[in-house]
C-alpha cells in the first residue's frame, strides 16, 4: 500500500508541532527539548534546478520535506555553486547558494494543500567531487582535467547515466563528480535554531595518508601501492567532505551535526580504492568522536570533537551493516562499536514495498542513510518516510532512489 493516509499526515503534523517544545521529564531528567533531525539524498540536484521554482521533481521533493517538517536537515547530492560551475549564472559572485535557493524556492513555499512553508538557514562548504586532481587516479593511463558539458537532468524523470567521457573524468577528480561541485551537499537548520558559523570545522583537503593505519589501496598484482609517492601526498580522504557543524538550541544546548557523504563501495577494481576509501571516511567519524589526535581540520585546527559535546552522524554513508559491497563492514564493526555513538535507534519504513526490507532507506535494497546520534541524546522514535508524492505536476516514480530518514532526538538543557 503506497497511499498516504490522513490519520498518517495528522500523526506526523502533531509530532512535527510538538517539536522544540520543552518536554516532560523525569525526576532524575534535566528538562529537554525534542528536534526531528533528518537526512535526505535528493539525487543529482543541480544549480540550475533549483533555479527554476516550478522544477516538478525538485516540488515533489519538497513536498516530502514539508510533510517531514525536520529542524536540521542534511540534503546530499546537491550540487555546490561557485561562480563558472556549470548553471551558474555568470553574474553570480558567492559560493554556496543552493541549498539556500533550494530552501528558498521549494520549502519555504507550500507544496500541496495543508502543507505549511518551511524556513531555514542554510550552510554549504565546498565539494572534492568533480575537482581535478591532475593525477592519473584511475591508473588508466590518461590525466582528465576537462570536462565535457554536462547534459540537463530531465525535470519530469530521474537522472540519467553520465556519458563514458564524463566519467573518466569523474575517476580522476578528488571525488567522483562529472562536472565541479555535483554530488555536494547542503544543512538546512531551522531559522530558531543558530548555526555557529565561526566553529564549524571542515575536512575537505584532509590527506587520506594522515589516518593511521588507512586502508590505502594497492595493486593486487604488485602487491605496490597504488597511488604513487607524489599522489599520496595530495590524495584526500572525503570524496565530498566532512563537516562538524554545531548549532545551538534557544535552550542554549548544542548540537555538533557531524556531515558527510562517503563515496560507494563500487565502480572500481581489484584493488578496491572505493571500497577501502568508503570505510576509512566511516571510520573518520568513529575516531573523531573518541581519539582521533591525529585529525586536523581545514584550518589547521588539530584533534578531535570534545569529550562532551553532544553529536548527531548524518549523511547516506553507503554502506549497510548487513549487506553489500562493503570493506570490512565499517558500520557495524567501526561505528557502531565506537564510544558515545547510540546504535540502537533503527529507523523502519511503515510503507511496505515489495522487495525491500523495513530498514531499507534506498530503492537498491540497502540501509545506507543515518541518523545516529550520541548517547549523551535521547532517542524517542525514527523513520523511513517512504510515502510517495500527492503533487499532481509529478507524475514519476518516487523522486529519488533514497527515502528521507528522520529521527526525533531529545536534547538535555545545559547545567
Amino acid at each position: 500500500m503506497h497511499t498516504l493516509t490522513r490519520r498518517t499526515v495528522l500523526t506526523l503534523c502533531l509530532l512535527a508541532c510538538s517539536l522544540l517544545i520543552a518536554s516532560p521529564a523525569r525526576a532524575t531528567d534535566r528538562p529537554a527539548t525534542t528536534i526531528r533531525v533528518a537526512t535526505f539524498n535528493l539525487l543529482d540536484v543541480r544549480s540550475e534546478d533549483v533555479r527554476n521554482p516550478e522544477h516538478p521533481r525538485l516540488r515533489a521533493l519538497a513536498e516530502l520535506i514539508q510533510r517531514i517538517r525536520p529542524n536540521v536537515l542534511l540534503l546530499t547530492e546537491i550540487a555546490y555553486d561557485a561562480p563558472g560551475y556549470p548553471g551558474v549564472p555568470e553574474s553570480q559572485t558567492e559560493s554556496g547558494q543552493n541549498a539556500r535557493l533550494f530552501a528558498e524556492n521549494f520549502l519555504a513555499r507550500p507544496q500541496a494543500p495543508g502543507l505549511e512553508p518551511l524556513s531555514y538557514h542554510a550552510f554549504m562548504a565546498p565539494s572534492n567531487t568533480g575537482i581535478p586532481s591532475g593525477f592519473d587516479l584511475d591508473r588508466d593511463g590518461n590525466v582528465v582535467t576537462e570536462f565535457p558539458e554536462p547534459a540537463p537532468t530531465p525535470p519530469n524523470e530521474l537522472p540519467g547515466r553520465a556519458s563514458d567521457e564524463a566519467i573518466a573524468y569523474g575517476n580522476d577528480a578528488w571525488g567522483f563528480g562529472v562536472f565541479p561541485g555535483q554530488y555536494a551537499m547542503g544543512l538546512l537548520v531551522d531559522t530558531r535554531l543558530t548555526i555557529e558559523t565561526d566553529r564549524v570545522r571542515t575536512f575537505q583537503l584532509f590527506p587520506w595518508d594522515y589516518m593511521p593505519g588507512a586502508f590505502l589501496p594497492t595493486d593486487p598484482e604488485t602487491n605496490d601501492p597504488w597511488f604513487t609517492d607524489e599522489e599520496r601526498d595530495f590524495v584526500r580522504l572525503s570524496s565530498k567532505s566532512h563537516w562538524d557543524v554545531p548549532v545551538r538550541l534557544p535552550s542554549g544546548a548544542v548540537v555538533h551535526f557531524l556531515c558527510s557523504h562517503p563515496t560507494p563501495p563500487a565502480f572500481d577494481g581489484p584493488e578496491m580504492r572505493n571500497r577501502k576509501r568508503n570505510h576509512d571516511e566511516i571510520r573518520f567519524w568513529a575516531d573523531y568522536v573518541s581519539s582521533g589526535a591525529y585529525i586536523v581540520d581545514d584550518r589547521n585546527r588539530p584533534g578531535p570533537l570534545d569529550d562532551d559535546a553532544h553529536f548527531v552522524i548524518l549523511g547516506d554513508l553507503n554502506a549497510d551493516p548487513e549487506k553489500g559491497n562493503s570493506y570490512r563492514d565499517p558500520i557495524g564493526r567501526v561505528l557502531f562499536t565506537a564510544p558515545r555513538v547510540n546504535s540502537r535507534l533503527t529507523p523502519t519504513g511503515d510503507v511496505e514495498i515489495e522487495g525491500l526490507a523495513p530498514t531499507d532507506t534506498a530503492m537498491f535494497r540497502m540501509r545506507v542513510d543515518y541518523v545516529v546520534p550520541s548517547t549523551s541524546l535521547g532517542a524517542v522514535r525514527a523513520g523511513v518516510w517512504r510515502h510517495p508524492p500527492t503533487l499532481d505536476a509529478w507524475q514519476g516514480p518516487f523522486p529519488s532512489d533514497h527515502f528521507p530518514v528522520w529521527a526525533d532526538l531529545r536534547i538535555p538543557r545545559p547545567n
